[in-house]
């Protein structure tokens, strides 16, 4: 099937990220579905993006010939990468284009390009050729086979890191070690939870609300998503040629937030997230202070009641004194500010009863 190409842009999405299923519609139509949609998130790839898109078409032509698309989103890259990406349109009839100028962030962009995608497969590939495109077909096999998600990993037979650092190997599997000890049902069911090559069934997360954090969407398909079978394939991770890697401590500390966000967001952390979101912060530390301040009134006046120089009362007795005080010194701030009950709340909970 041959998949007509606009030159125009994609308008980007807005809203929840959230993955739409196939409209109906007939055969031999543009609108039809195809079998894979690709999506290629990219920020400042201009030196990359021709090139990814020659050796793509060139994998997927020999394997599913007509029947794929490819969707570069781009987040409004200064060097015009997008632009660049859009020029290639009537080259490369499966290439559509978006450009997003309103969000930012490697996850969304990919979801983005999902939400407008025709493919019964959905997939993902980074812009910089460090993916090995030959490994996709691989990764389509798999999913004829049956697979709900086919996912490359660098952590099993075949696959494999060209050139990283010691440092850089130990932050990644220190990572991988984190999200078991937090998220064991999501990332226990993966070797390389951290990569960002991979295939999807539609069916398997339409209808899933997707909110992630950072670079690392896997996390949030398997965790969000309703994904029973998971195979694997072999890749080894290549160093780009060109352009500047985004990999950054910023990126591990986005990875724990989103660890984190997952946690609380399954089985009883789900209520524990609600808790806390609806928890009143504010009038918590207000009465904190309050409390505070009550240890420093039982203080004062328990010295000027009990010492030599002053009243000299007898230690219980004046306990007693500046217990009751500082009580009343809680209760009256508490009452005026913590709780800050006005008068048109009084009267709603009154019309309440």
């Amino acid at each position: 099937m041959n998949v007509n190409s606009s030159s125009a842009l994609l308008a980007a999405p807005n809203g929840p990220l959230q993955i739409p299923d196939l409209p109906f519609a007939s055969v031999g139509t543009i609108d039809h579905d195809i079998y894979l949609s690709l999506v290629i998130p990219t920020y400042k790839e201009r030196d990359n993006i021709q090139n990814v898109v020659k050796i793509l078409t060139q994998t997927l032509d020999e394997y599913i010939p007509g029947d794929y698309e490819l969707i570069v989103v781009d987040d409004d890259s200064p060097d015009l990468t997008w632009e660049v990406a859009q020029s290639l349109a009537s080259d490369y009839q499966q290439l559509r284009v978006m450009r997003r100028q309103g969000e930012r962030g490697l996850s969304s962009a990919v979801i983005r390009g999902w939400q407008v995608a025709r493919g019964r497969v959905l997939g993902v590939i980074d812009g910089d050729l460090q993916h090995p495109p030959e490994i996709l077909t691989q990764l389509l096999s798999q999913i004829a086979q049956g697979a709900d998600m086919a996912v490359a990993s660098r952590h099993v037979d075949g696959g494999g890191v060209s050139s990283w650092s010691a440092i850089r190997r130990f932050l990644s599997r220190g990572a991988q070690l984190l999200g078991l000890i937090l998220l064991p049902g999501v990332l226990g069911r993966v070797s390389d939870p951290m990569s960002g090559y991979f295939m999807v069934q539609r069916s398997s997360i339409v209808g899933a609300t997707l909110n992630p954090v950072g670079y690392k969407i896997l996390l949030e398909v398997i965790g969000r998503g309703n994904i029973q079978n998971i195979a694997e394939v072999g890749y080894v991770f290549c160093e780009r040629k060109e352009g500047e890697s985004k990999v950054t401590w910023k990126q591990y500390v986005e990875y724990i937030h989103h660890l984190i966000r997952l946690r609380l967001s399954t089985g009883g952390w789900k209520r524990l997230s609600q808790s806390v979101e609806s928890f009143p912060m504010g009038r918590f530390l207000r009465f904190g202070l309050v409390g505070l301040s009550g240890v420093f009134v039982d203080m004062g006046i328990l010295y000027l009641l009990s010492d030599p120089s002053t009243l000299a009362l007898p230690l219980t007795r004046s306990k007693i004194i500046a217990g009751e005080i500082a009580i009343f010194n809680n209760f009256l701030w508490n009452d005026a500010w913590t709780l800050d009950i006005s008068e048109n709340s009084q009267s709603l909970c009154l019309a309440r009863l």
